[in-house]
This record gives structure tokens, C-alpha cells and sequence, in this order.
């Protein structure tokens, strides 16, 4: 009896062993597959001439991306699309990038090591056809992603250097969209390994050539992709001459307008330009995909957004903090507009000496450095509001300043700029608050509603030019049953698409 129940026990492990084995095989297929039907996208696009097919690849590619954690996958498709002979090199060289060599046969039958042994293997290799360069591309790229998901820094900048060598020998129209994306990696590979500098004569080249193509998609890219380069540098200078001077295309993405949005608005905030600074980086927020989408760029303008608010003198809405994915990260942000609100300055320097890592990782530590008047300006608006007669050594001690003369000194300024209203006794040593003027007989009220009349018609002429029309809108009477059932499934799959749109670069 007891044989029987090891054998009838063993037979079961086997059975899901089995079954797990399977399982696996079967998801390995579901995605090659997968990844093949983009594939015949891309080919489709090609032959059409129609650019909107790639666009689908590429918008589907961070769900892609996903997939790509068995290497298998890859194998499997490399060693399908690159049998013919010629491809030979190319192959074996996309497979030295992937963890472990294949062992397995290839989906067509022909082994891995040996895919032109044999007539049956010559034969299939021939009857395979030949590979387009917009595949080749897709392809490597593929690789490129899965060598930056595993953190394989020297290998990911020779693959990206070898995809670069592609695109740049044969500027074509078709290959123009994933040009721009290939683009976008080979700077963020060399941004992960630390020789961003070393490309920026590269990316003037491309984005010169792009200029004179007509590419507007590539020109986008370029253009995000030097600012990036500039200000990973702190070379604001050259990186507010380069936005200046050049023109930012229309008709790009929605992701590269908010990228390009949130770099200027970051560039006119270290200029001082806080209005400018806080409007672009509104438009950024509009331009961005959803916040489960693109979690980490909202957060990114949310922090310079909540600073150049404090630095403006407003304080941001409590909801800011509250959002979905933003409260642990806001935190910091939240403790900082307390303290300013209140004027409290060793608060305020508490936060920042807390805080100091956080803020330097973000960016935003050299625009936090600059509240601090901000912090005095708030306690002395406070403290000419609460007393109508106050000595200097007083104002000095509620607001945390080092003398009298100091306070006399803010005092003065503050005065000055018309943050408060009041006169300096300097014999008598004191500060006497005038009284409170109405706002309503200021011209005050008619500025704030004149702005945001201002910003509401931005937002109208924004929607306006953001509006897209279906494909073939205009001959729907003409189309057949099958063309319309067509047009009907490429609309709701680029409308499951757009739902599960996501930008994963870093801003």
C-alpha cells in the first residue's frame, strides 16, 4: 500500500509540474504573438504609408515593455524574423544581449545555433521575407528596454549605440516615429550611466536634420531631450537660449508638450519668472496623462508647482496634497506651506535642514532657499496687522532676526515694496501700522479678474487645437459594411489604447 501512495503522490507532483510547464509555454506564446501582431503593424504602416499604425505600436509599447520578463520572448522572435542568412550577424548579436543562450528550437522549427543547417533549414530561411528596417528597429529596441529594465548599463549603451548606427543610416519617412523613440532611449541610456554630455553634439545634429525634414514628432523629442540635457547640467543659460530661440512644433504629442512645459516652466523659476513659471507648469499639468498613468511626472510638477506658488506669495489649495499617489510624496511639500503660512521661520528652517536630501533630489532646494524672505514677509505682515505700535527689538524677536538693525532693515524693505503698510520711527526705535486700506477701491480686484479671464481663454484655445476627427469622417456614405466594421475595431482599439496610455520616462 505504501508504494502505491508514493507512486499515486509522485505521479501528481509530476502532473503539475507538467501543468506549470504549460501554463508557461502558453503565456510565452500569448506574448510572442502579441509582439507579432504589432509587428504586422508596423509592416501594415509601411506598405500603407499610413503613420498612424506605428503611432498604435508606440503607444502600446510601455505595455509591451511589461511583458518582456521571460527572455525567451525575445529569442523566439529574433530568431524568427532575423532566419535569413544575411541576418546572420544581426542575430547573433541581439542574442549575446539577452541573458541566457537559447536552447530551445525556434517557432519555425529551425534550431537557434544552427537556423541555415540542412536543406530544410535553407529552405526555410528562404521563404522567409526579407526584413524591413522599421522592424529590425522595433525589434532592437525591444532589447534596448529589457536591458534598461535589468539595469545592464554598459551593455544597454552599446545596444543603444548600435541602434542609433540604424537609424541614423537610412532617414525614412516610415521609420520617422520610431526614430524619435529610439531617440528618447539612447539619451536616457546615457543619462542611467552617466555620460549625458557625451551625446549633446548628436542631439544637435539629429535636431537640425529634423528641422529641415519636416519631422515634427522627431523636433519634439530633440528639443525635450537637450533641455533635459542642459538642466541635468544646471546650465539654465543655455537651456533658456536654446527655448528661445527655436520653436517648439504644434503638431507633437501630448506628452512632449507636457514635457516641454514643465522644462520651461522649471527654466523661468530659476529666472525668477515665477508668474510664467507657474502658468507653464499648469499647462504641463493639463498636457499630462492620467495620474495612475504617469504618476511620477505629475508628482514632479506638483513639487515645483506648490514652490513657485509660495514663491508667488499664494498658498496652494490643501486638496494639492490630498491627491490620489501624491500625499506621501507632497509631505514635505505640506510641513514647508505650513510654515510659510504662518511666517514661522525657524519652523521653515527646521523643515529645510530635514528635508535638505529630499529637496536636492527634486530639484527645488535652490528655489526653498529663496522663501525664506518670503517666511519674514509673511510673520512681518502678521505682526503689523496684529499691532498698531511695536518696538524693533520686538519684530526682531517674533521673527527669529539676529538684531534690531536687521529688523529695521526687513522693516524698511518690506515697506518699501508695499508688502505692508507702516512708518519707521528710527529715533524711538518703533514701527507704527497705518490703517487698513480697502481692497475694493485699489485696482487689485480688476488685475485678478482680468487673469483669469486670461487663463480661461488659454484653456478654450488649448482644447481648440487639441480636438482630433475620426479617420475618414468625411466619406462615411461611401464606405462598405466591411470597411466601416474596419474603421469601427481600429476606433475602439485606439480607444483602449489612449485608456491604458503610459508615459514611463522620467520628466
Amino acid at each position: 500500500m505504501t508504494v502505491e501512495v508514493m507512486d499515486v503522490s509522485t505521479t501528481e507532483t509530476k502532473e503539475k509540474d507538467t501543468e506549470e510547464e504549460v501554463e508557461k509555454k502558453d503565456e510565452v506564446t500569448v506574448i510572442t504573438e502579441d509582439i507579432k501582431e504589432q509587428i504586422k503593424l508596423v509592416e501594415r504602416s509601411v506598405a500603407s504609408k499610413e503613420p498612424r499604425f506605428i503611432l498604435r505600436v508606440l503607444r502600446a509599447l510601455p505595455a509591451t515593455r511589461r511583458k518582456l520578463t521571460n527572455p525567451l520572448v525575445l529569442r523566439k522572435l529574433i530568431t524568427h524574423y532575423y532566419a535569413r542568412p544575411e541576418n546572420r550577424n544581426e542575430r547573433e548579436l541581439l542574442i549575446s544581449f539577452l541573458d541566457e543562450p537559447m536552447d530551445a528550437e525556434s517557432s519555425d522549427g529551425v534550431p537557434a545555433e544552427k537556423p541555415a543547417a540542412g536543406e530544410k533549414g535553407r529552405g526555410t530561411a528562404r521563404s522567409q521575407p526579407a526584413l524591413l528596417l522599421e522592424t529590425d528597429v522595433y525589434l532592437h529596441l525591444l532589447v534596448l528596454l529589457t536591458l534598461l529594465d535589468a539595469k545592464k548599463y554598459p551593455e544597454a549603451l552599446k545596444c543603444s549605440e548600435l541602434l542609433m548606427v540604424k537609424v541614423c543610416a537610412k532617414p525614412r519617412r516610415s521609420l520617422d516615429l520610431l526614430a524619435a523613440r529610439c531617440v528618447y532611449y539612447h539619451s536616457r541610456t546615457h543619462e542611467l550611466a552617466g555620460s549625458l554630455h557625451s551625446i549633446r553634439g548628436l542631439l544637435h545634429q539629429r535636431l537640425s536634420a529634423a528641422i529641415l525634414r519636416k519631422d515634427f514628432e522627431g523636433q519634439a523629442v530633440l528639443i525635450n531631450c537637450l533641455v533635459r540635457n542642459y538642466l541635468h547640467y544646471n546650465h539654465y543659460d543655455q537651456a533658456h537660449k536654446l527655448i528661445a530661440k527655436i520653436e517648439f512644433p504644434q503638431q507633437a504629442n501630448n506628452n512632449e508638450v507636457a514635457r516641454f512645459h514643465y522644462y520651461t516652466g522649471r527654466i523661468a523659476a530659476v529666472r525668477l519668472e515665477y508668474s510664467n513659471a507657474h502658468t507653464q507648469l499648469q499647462l504641463a499639468l493639463r498636457k499630462a496623462p492620467t495620474q495612475h498613468a504617469a504618476l511620477g511626472f505629475t508628482q514632479a510638477v506638483q513639487k515645483l508647482s506648490v514652490v513657485v506658488q509660495l514663491l508667488l506669495g499664494e498658498i496652494p489649495d490643501r486638496q494639492v496634497f490630498r491627491g490620489a499617489g501624491l500625499r506621501m510624496a507632497l509631505a514635505p511639500y505640506l510641513q514647508l506651506t505650513q510654515a510659510v503660512r504662518l511666517g514661522n521661520l525657524q519652523r521653515f528652517q527646521k523643515v529645510l535642514d530635514t528635508h535638505r536630501a529630499k529637496f536636492q533630489d527634486d530639484h527645488t532646494l535652490m528655489l526653498i532657499v529663496r522663501l525664506r524672505h518670503n517666511v519674514i514677509k509673511t510673520g512681518l505682515r502678521t505682526v503689523s496687522l496684529s499691532y498698531s505700535k511695536i518696538p524693533l527689538e520686538d519684530v526682531a524677536a517674533k521673527l527669529a532676526l539676529d538684531s534690531r538693525e536687521d529688523a529695521e532693515f526687513i522693516v524698511a524693505k518690506a515697506i518699501r515694496d508695499g508688502v505692508i503698510e507702516a512708518v519707521i520711527d528710527h529715533e524711538a526705535g518703533y514701527m507704527q501700522s497705518k490703517e487698513t486700506v480697502d481692497v475694493y477701491c485699489t485696482r487689485e480686484p480688476q488685475g485678478v479678474y482680468h487673469q483669469r479671464i486670461a487663463f480661461c481663454l488659454d484653456i478654450h484655445n488649448q482644447s481648440v487645437k487639441a480636438m482630433r476627427y475620426p479617420p475618414k469622417s468625411y466619406n462615411k456614405d461611401l464606405e462598405s459594411a466591411e470597411e466601416r466594421r474596419e474603421r469601427e475595431q481600429q476606433d475602439l482599439e485606439l480607444a483602449k489604447e489612449m485608456a491604458e496610455e503610459e508615459d514611463d520616462g522620467y520628466p
